[in-house]
């Protein structure tokens, strides 16, 4: 059965850094030192499950008052194409809901934005190169 959740313990974490070392990592290149930054101590962790396997992962943080920024988004690479983004961004909007924030902010992967577009967020940037992969930052208010 999949599901999506907030990470509550040391295994749920690590299993949520697995899954963005798969894809972020070993897929797409990017050095282990930007993937894996200051953010992570205080980012409140989100993982998706297949049965007991770590399929999907995402953080959220407050970089200022009100404002969420989600990060770190991904899914395997065969459980793709499932609606699984759909569900890990769902819990993350529900818990900045939850805590009173009343914005979402990210930085899509410019192949990715038709996703987000579908699920309400707006383009706010120009392209740009995050860890040599362009990106748009895109944003919906709550």
């Amino acid at each position: 059965m999949i599901s999506a959740k907030r990470v509550e313990t040391e295994k749920e974490r690590e299993d949520a850094f697995y899954v963005r070392q798969k894809v972020f990592v070993e897929e797409q290149d990017v050095p282990v030192h930007l993937e894996l930054d200051e953010y992570d101590q205080s980012a409140i962790h989100f993982v998706a499950y297949d049965d007991e396997m770590p399929i999907g992962a995402g953080r959220i943080r407050e970089p200022e008052p009100g404002i969420a920024k989600v990060e770190r988004v991904c899914i395997l690479p065969q459980y793709r194409g499932q609606h699984l983004g759909n569900l890990m961004m769902e819990n993350m909007e529900t818990y900045a809901r939850e805590a009173g924030l009343t914005t979402v902010k990210l930085y899509a992967q410019s192949y990715a934005v038709p996703f987000y577009e579908k699920l309400q967020y707006q383009i706010t940037s120009p392209e740009f190169m995050d860890a040599g992969i362009p990106h748009r930052a895109m944003q919906k208010n709550l």
